[in-house]
This record gives structure tokens, C-alpha cells and sequence, in this order.
């Protein structure tokens, strides 16, 4: 039986039935768990009143599949709510709990085939470079091991009558999920987070009258581990596992991994019965989880028995007050508001709002939600000393998800940092630094017995174990990956100004990834298109084919293909920024000028107008391709910008020929070109695409499946409709673009707390398309430069310096 909802007179709701089907097993009796979920419990009754809170995600009913549960994480620890009533499930996860162990993965014969793959695409022979290049030069694996799961904690209570006033909700203010419904005159609810100071997930059980909490629980997962009553803890159980993955030898080299949950029970009492908890009688449970993996060094079973033991000695009530403030001193940077589709509409569930715009219906408010939403699972999943986020961020229920949820270099690692500058949350952009570093030494292998070059080198994926070498057939071979991933060191300089940071860490990640393309560069013989200038050998447009001179034939490989070489400049022209900021290698950086100088030029077609992706004129096998990779230079580079007209114009043909549909993540990487050509009102519909064709009930982007990267580039996209300041003057100041590409649907709103380059903190209002107001707080001081509209100015600063500007730029307070 479905769900059937009416609305009654007065904006009242009411749910009359709801039921799952008969024959689900209690939780602790399922196995082969998957995607899917069933609660037990039967929804009637009374509806539940509308949950406070301005940006708060919440439903009527329990989640069916994975993709409706809510997500917690504190960047380490995550888990997936559910929310049942009878049934509750929370599938959790830890960052490093990945199959697989570090290895030399490069390969010597790689090197001895480079030549001839290099005069064979030269001599436009390209199947015949494709067939060489894939029998010799793929990494040894040639892929990675899949991140996994860390477990599922499973949870009952007792069958009863109709459970009413069913609510569930994720307040992305606080990082706090509840589930709340009432049940024979007793009101139940549940709160849960992922805390990043304790280190542990918290669940607590309540309930509005004495000895109501029955609950029984244990852990379980797909394979690998089992789970046990807990050696020293009466009220704990846990998990224990290895990872198999055996090497060549036969050895064993999986990750040992732990998990454990203690309860800590008011009143009632608990028991342990060979791995389940059984509370019961209680008048509230606390439920600490807590997970580790031997990654980082140490015992799992420890370092997880340490955490739970510090977390018990704290109350709830300071546990979470903890957590809230740690969370909100990241969150709570930045507000925004983009106006309203009125009280009603503000006032449904969030699947109903999501449906409203599926059925062509604007709801500003839930995209306001969204892209706070899209600052949350960042702060969730990548939190300083932890790895990045991953294809999933840091939530995966699978033990080989989709695409092994690794990290993939040819643009969903790079868009899920996106957000991180200039939407404040600059310390989550460290994770990706320290996966950076963990790179130098293998991909500096690679790089070497690969390619015959210095520095480092990474391809189209990597994995937290170091690999570096071409994966996954023809398309890993595409040894700029690295060369994308430092431009993220240089970004976060550029809004931080931490030259401590750019010359310890940012600086030599550069330098290393500029060090290999300048040895990896050749010039183009006589007769090609760009002969005399350097360009890379071979090359590939990220996932793209084009069609042969022949009319038929389908080709991967090419030399010189545009996205390599917008990359290759933006390298480049920034690792001469970096030397001239650091008065540092002056030797290289005049190497990186030679290099810049005779580098292959972008080009524009003849027949079309727009900017070639592939060093020839190529008929496209796919006209509207996910990847526009050929875009690279309008963004995430500033190559392309209205100082470069016929650039600018060639690039908007291309997005106007690529069409407004695609994946999820493809979807959210148009929004931000089209918002990089200052046409806000496109970006939007493409925004609108993106929420109602790609985006699951619980706003997860949907590739699909589901990709987290979506929701990061879409967060950084509303943004930038907002704020630009990728354009940098020749003295080397950026202008402050405000309101750059604010669409018709915004008319009216204000936001507080973006960051620009050049250490800027940005609040703007507008009303009618036209800014009211504006409040810059310059970190660093210097020069200024501002535009809204036709208006300019230009302001010389000091350090911690407040302007606070009227609509026409004008200074109305400095302080």
C-alpha cells in the first residue's frame, strides 16, 4: 500500500495509510542487504507539524532506497539515516576504508613505445597509435580497488499501532538529522549527528513518556567482517574485518577495520547477546558509533574503543552543543537568500518541493536550501587531516560502487573543490593538498619510467594507495590529471593569500606537476596545423571520440587536443605568478616563459565558430558530450573572459551546440561556463534542468548514479551568478564582478560572506536586478577594483578594512 496525502482546509495535512510490504523480515534478520529498505510500520493519522528552521531538508515517511536516506559526517565518520520506525537502518562509512595497497604501478615498456605512439598520431595515424599505446603503456594494474562500506547498523523496535505524526529532517544549519512520530499516545523521537570533535556518530532514542525505549541493534556488513558482543564493554558491540585483498605473493595486505556502538541507556537496562544490544524499558538511549581502519597506523578496535570511552563520559546535551558550534564555525559563514515562492510552498517537504520544480514550478527558496545543502556535504566529507572527497564524497553503500568511488582527475575531484574558496570554506580544501603530496613520490615513478621526465604525474584517477599510471584502457592515458590538480594550491593562495602556505606546500606541488609537462611537451613536425609549437604527445579530450578523415573510422588519441593545452597555460602562467610572488626559481620560471611562449594557440573553427576541441577540424562523434572539456580556459581557468572577445563569443557556440541537457555533474560544469559568459538567465535554466532531471529526493546529484560532484560544482556555480573575480588586471589586482550573472528568477535578495581573490569577504543585497548594497572586508588590503553593472570603482585598502558600498558603488562607510 502507498501513501495517500490530502490537504485539508487550512494548510493542514493528513496521511491515511501507508504501509510496507507484508513480507519484510525484521531488520536484524536481513541479509544481502541493498539499496533498498522496508520499514515495517504502518504511517496514519495525524501529520506531523512543519519543522522550524530556513534551510532544513524533511519528509513525511521513512526513506525506501539509499538515495532517500539523509547523510551525517563530520569529514571521517559518515552514515545514511533512514529514518524508519520499526525498521532503522544507518549504513555507515570511514574515509579510508578503501580495498587495495600501495604499489609501483609504472611500466617500463610505456617509455620504449613513446616515440613511435608519438610519430604514428604525428603521421595522423592514430588506430594505429591507439593500438601500440594500449598494448604498452597502461599502468601495472592498470586500475584501482574500490572504496567500501564500513558497515550497517541495524536497528528495531516493537511492531505497533499506526505510527502518526511521522517526521524526518537534516537541518543543514546544525548537521543534526531527527526522526520524530508518535505511537499509542507516546511521542518518540530520535536525534543523530556525525561529531567532529568527539570523532563519533551520535544517536540519541527519547521518548515523552517513562520506560517507552525498546530497541535492539547490531551491526552488520556484506562480507568480510562479523560482529560480536564487545570484549570489555557489556553494553558495546562490535565489528571486526579485513579487507581480503591478497598481492601477487598471496599475501594478505587488506585494511583491518573496526566499528563499534555503545549504548547508554536512562533507566531500563541493557544485555548483550553474542553481537545484538537489547535496551529495554529505557527512558532514553544514547547510541555513540564509532569506526576506524588501520590506514593512518594504529588498531582499529583501539583507536575506536578510545573515542567511545571519551564521548561516554560526556552528556548528550554537551556532545551535541559541541558539535553544532564546531560545525557552525564553517557553516555559518555564509548566508543567502534568493526570495520565495510564498509561505505555502516553503511549508511542503522537500520531495514536494523537488516535484513542483519538475513540473516547471520556480521555488527559490529550496535552491537557496541547495546550495547550503552543497556547503554541507563538503564540511561532511572532507574535514582537514582526512582524505578529499571522493566520487561519492564520503557515503557509499556498496562494496564496489560505481566507478569505486575513487578520484577521478579529469574533473570530479577538481568540481567537488570548486565551492570550497569562494563560498568560505577554505580549510576543507586542505584534504585534496595532503592527497597531492601522497601523489609526488609515486607519480614521480610513473613519471620517470613512463615518460623519461622529472616531476610528477598523475592520469585520469587515483586512489588514496598512491596510483598514478594510466587506468582503465585507452582514455588513462592522459598525463595531465596533475597538471589540473595544481591549479587547486594556486586557487586557494589566490583567495587566501597564505604565501606560507604557497611556499611550503602550494609551490613545490606546482613546480613538481610544471616540472613534468615541460619535459613532456614536444614540437609539432612540419605539415601539422601548429608546426614548430609544443604541444602534448599523445592527447585526448577527457571520455570524448572523434570521427577520422575517413568518414567512418572512430578515433581516441590526437596530439595537442585543446583541453591539454588551456591546461598546460593555466600551469603555466601561474607557476610564473607563484616564482614572482615567492622571488623564488628564477631559472624555472623562465623555462615555463619559453615554454609559454611557444605553445600550440587555441583555436576556432572556420565552419563553426567555435573553439576546436581536437588539433583538427574533427567531425564529433557526439555532438552533445557530457565533457566540454574544450572549455576548460572559460572555466575553471580565467583564459577566456570578455578581454578575449573572439574566445568569449567561440566558447558561447560551443555550450549553445553542446545543449542544455547531460549528466548530473555535466549539467553543474555548463551552469558555471555559462555563468562565466555572464548570461545568468541560461545558467539558471540549466540550474533548473539540473534539480529536475538529475537531482534524487534527498538533493544528491545524479550522474546517473549518483555523483557527488554535481552538487558541488552547482553550489559553486550559484555563486559565481553572484561573484566573479577570476579576471586579474596586468598589475596583477582582480576585479570584483558583482551580480555577474544574476538571473531574472533572483529579482530580489541578499547574500553574506563569499570570498573573491585577492582576500575579499563579500556581502551584496539587490532588489529588481539592481545591487542596494554591498559590504567588502579586505583581509589583506590593496587595491580594490569593483563592477556592478555599468558601475565601477576602484578603492586602496588596508588589512582588516570594512567599505560598505550603496548601489552605485559609491562609499557610504569605511571603517
Amino acid at each position: 500500500m502507498k501513501a495517500t496525502t490530502l490537504i485539508l482546509s487550512g494548510g493542514l495535512w493528513c496521511i491515511i495509510a501507508s504501509a510496507p510490504a507484508a513480507t519484510s523480515p525484521p531488520a536484524l534478520e536481513r541479509s544481502n542487504l541493498n539499496a533498498g529498505w522496508a520499514d515495517r510500520a504502518t504511517l496514519g493519522g495525524e501529520a506531523a507539524k512543519v519543522p522550524t528552521g530556513r534551510h532544513t531538508l524533511w519528509y513525511r515517511q521513512p526513506a525506501k532506497v539509499w538515495e532517500e536516506a539523509l547523510p551525517l559526517g563530520n569529514g571521517r565518520l559518515g552514515a545514511m539515516v533512514f529514518g524508519g520506525v520499526t525498521d532503522e537502518r544507518l549504513q555507515l562509512n570511514e574515509d579510508t576504508l578503501w580495498d587495495g595497497y600501495p604499489q609501483d604501478t609504472s611500466n617500463p615498456d610505456a617509455l620504449k613505445a613513446l616515440p613511435q605512439v608519438r610519430k604514428l598520431l604525428f603521421e595522423g595515424k592514430n588506430k594505429e597509435a591507439e593500438a601500440l599505446a594500449g598494448a604498452n603503456m597502461m599502468g601495472r594494474p592498470a586500475g584501482v580497488r574500490p572504496y567500501q562500506s564500513l558497515g550497517e547498523l541495524l536497528l528495531e523496535t516493537p511492531a505497533g499501532a499506526s505510527a502518526a505524526a511521522y517526521c524526518r529532517t537534516l537541518d543543514v544549519t546544525t548537521a543534526v538529522a531527527t526522526v520524530s512520530y508518535t505511537q499509542d499516545g507516546t511521542t518518540f523521537t530520535r536525534e543523530l549527528f556525525s561529531s567532529a570533535p568527539a570523532g563519533v556518530i551520535v544517536a540519541e532514542f527519547a521518548a515523552s513518556k517513562p520506560n517507552s525505549i525498546n530497541v535492539r541493534l547490531t551491526l552488520k556488513r556484506q562480507k568480510d567482517a562479523q560482529c560480536l558482543a564487545h570484549p570489555s564493554a557489556n553494553n558495546a558491540i562490535l565489528l571486526r574485518g579485513q579487507i581480503d585483498c591478497k598481492d601477487g605473493k598471496g599475501e594478505q595486505r587488506g585494511l583491518r577495520f573496526a566499528a563499534e556502538v555503545m549504548a547508554l541507556a536512562k533507566g531500563g537496562k541493557v544485555t548483550n547477546d553474542n553481537g545484538i544490544l537489547t535496551v529495554s524499558g529505557a527512558d532514553s538511549v544514547t547510541l555513540l558509533v564509532a569506526g576506524a581502519t588501520s590506514y593512518r597506523g594504529g588498531e582499529p578496535e583501539e583507536l575506536c574503543a578510545s573515542a567511545l570511552t571519551k564521548a561516554a563520559a560526556t552528556s548528550f546535551k554537551d556532545l551535541k552543543a559541541a558539535s553544532i558550534a564546531d560545525y557552525q564555525k564553517l557553516a555559518g559563514r555564509v548566508a543567502i537568500n534568493l526570495g520565495t515562492a510564498g509561505a505555502e510552498v516553503d511549508a511542503l517537504p522537500t520531495n514536494d518541493r523537488l516535484g513542483r520544480i519538475k513540473q516547471g514550478q520556480p521555488d527559490p527558496g529550496l535552491v537557496a536550501t541547495y546550495f547550503q545543502y552543497g556547503r554541507y556535504l563538503l564540511i561532511s566529507s572532507s574535514r582537514p587531516g582526512g582524505l578529499p572527497a571522493n566520487l561519492q564524497g564520503l557515503w557509499a553503500w556498496q562494496m564496489n560502487p560505481p566507478w569505486n568511488a575513487d578520484f577521478h582527475t579529469n574533473i570530479n575531484v577538481q568540481m567537488n573543490y570548486w565551492p570550497a574558496e569562494i563560498t568560505n570554506l577554505s580549510e576543507c580544501h586542505l584534504p585534496l593538498f595532503g592527497l597531492m603530496d601522497g601523489l609526488v613520490k609515486p607519480g614521480g615513478r610513473v613519471a620517470e619510467v613512463n615518460y623519461g621526465a622529472r616531476g610528477w604525474v598523475v592520469h585520469h584517477l587515483t586512489d588514496p594507495w598512491g596510483f598514478a599510471a594510466p587506468a582503465d584502457g585507452l582514455q588513462g592515458i592522459w598525463p595531465v590529471g596533475s597538471a589540473w590538480l595544481a591549479e587547486h594550491p594556486f586557487e586557494h593562495y589566490q583567495f587566501t593569500g597564505d604565501q606560507e602556505f604557497l611556499a611550503k606546500q602550494g609551490w613545490p606541488l606546482m613546480k613538481g606537476a610544471a616540472r613534468f609537462i615541460l619535459d613532456f611537451l614536444v614540437a609539432a613536425p612540419a605539415g601539422t596545423p601548429v608546426a614548430g609549437k609544443l604541444v602534448t604527445n599523445p592527447s585526448y579530450s577527457p571520455e570524448n571520440t572523434f570521427v577520422l578523415p575517413d568518414g567512418k573510422t572512430r578515433a581516441v588519441f590526437t596530439y595537442g587536443a585543446t583541453m591539454d593545452l588551456m591546461i598546460v597555460h593555466e600551469l603555466l602562467t601561474n607557476c610564473i605568478l607563484a616564482s614572482k610572488i615567492l622571488n623564488t626559481d628564477a631559472g624555472f620560471r623562465q623555462e615555463c616563459e619559453a615554454a609559454l611562449a611557444k605553445l600550440a594557440p587555441v583555436r576556432i573553427s572556420p565552419a563553426t565558430g567555435r573553439i576546436l576541441e581536437w588539433i583538427e577540424d574533427y567531425q564529433e562523434c557526439e555532438p552533445t558530450h557530457r565533457h566540454t572539456s574544450h572549455l576548460y580556459g572559460l572555466h575553471p581557468a580565467n583564459m577566456i573572459t570578455t578581454a578575449t572577445p573572439e574566445l568569449f563569443e567561440a566558447a558561447r557556440k560551443v555550450l549553445l551546440g553542446r545543449g542544455d541537457g547531460g549528466t548530473g555533474w555535466s549539467l553543474a560544469w555548463k551552469i558555471n561556463m555559462w555563468t562565466r559568459l555572464h548570461d545568468g538567465d541560461h545558467a539558471f535554466i540549466l540550474l533548473t534542468n539540473l534539480l529536475k532531471d538529475k537531482t534524487l529526493p534527498n538533493l544528491f546529484d545524479d550522474h546517473a548514479p549518483f555523483q557527488i560532484d554535481g552538487n558541488f560544482g552547482a553550489t559553486a556555480a550559484i555563486a559565481e551568478m553572484l561573484l566573479q573575480s577570476q579576471i586579474r588586471d596586468a598589475k596583477g589586482n582582480f576585479e570584483l564582478q558583482l551580480l555577474a550573472a544574476l538571473p531574472k528568477a533572483w529579482p530580489t535578495g541578499s547574500v553574506t560572506g563569499l570570498c573573491a581573490r585577492g582576500g575579499f569577504t563579500v556581502d551584496l543585497a539587490w532588489q529588481d536586478r539592481q545591487l542596494t548594497r554591498a559590504r567588502i572586508v579586505s583581509k589583506l588590503g590593496g587595491p580594490l577594483k569593483l563592477q556592478a553593472g555599468t558601475h565601477t570603482a576602484t578603492f586602496t585598502t588596508q588589512p582588516n578594512q570594512t567599505l560598505t558600498l550603496d548601489g552605485s558603488l559609491t562609499a557610504m562607510e569605511t571603517r
